[in-house]
């Protein structure tokens, strides 16, 4: 397969796009700290819900750096695979558009699992919410019953 100069230049919009996108979940994740170190300092939240969440975050941020990084290199070897091309080393930019392909096949790789971790993090938090809606209603039912018996 023959290797153009449009190749790559393809990838550009597609890897800038994404790297839009990994700062967002990096901006989202960060208004969640923040969030979190706000409602842990008032204590309104069990201290279960926030180890969870803790972890999660940790090992979300990890690997948003990491989605970040590769999307990174993958970006700039397709600035290098466009130099070589256009320098007409094209076994080279083959190389270098391999290399490229691979880093941003590992990125949304990490991607995808930042994902399950997400999911993870909002059924911690959907949990916790089922436990006080729980509470909530038996007090509630409780209450209604015995009035109910006391009238």
């Amino acid at each position: 397969m023959e290797l153009t100069l449009s190749t790559p230049a393809l990838l550009f919009s597609a890897i800038t796009l994404l790297m839009l996108a990994y700062t967002n979940r990096f901006l989202a994740m960060a208004n969640l700290i923040r969030g979190l170190h706000k409602e842990y300092k008032e204590d309104s939240m069990g201290e279960e819900v926030i180890i969870g969440q803790i972890k999660n975050l940790k090992k979300r941020l990890t690997m948003i750096k990491n989605m970040q990084t590769y999307g990174v290199i993958s970006f700039f070897l397709c600035v290098i695979c466009m130099f070589l091309l256009y320098q007409d080393f094209d076994t080279a930019a083959n190389w270098v558009f391999m290399a490229s392909m691979l880093s941003l096949l590992i990125s949304l790789g990490i991607s995808l699992a930042e994902i399950q971790i997400s999911n993870n993090a909002l059924n911690i938090e959907l949990s916790d919410i089922e436990g006080l809606l729980d509470i909530k209603t038996r007090t509630r039912f409780g209450q209604t019953y015995k009035k109910n018996n006391d009238g």
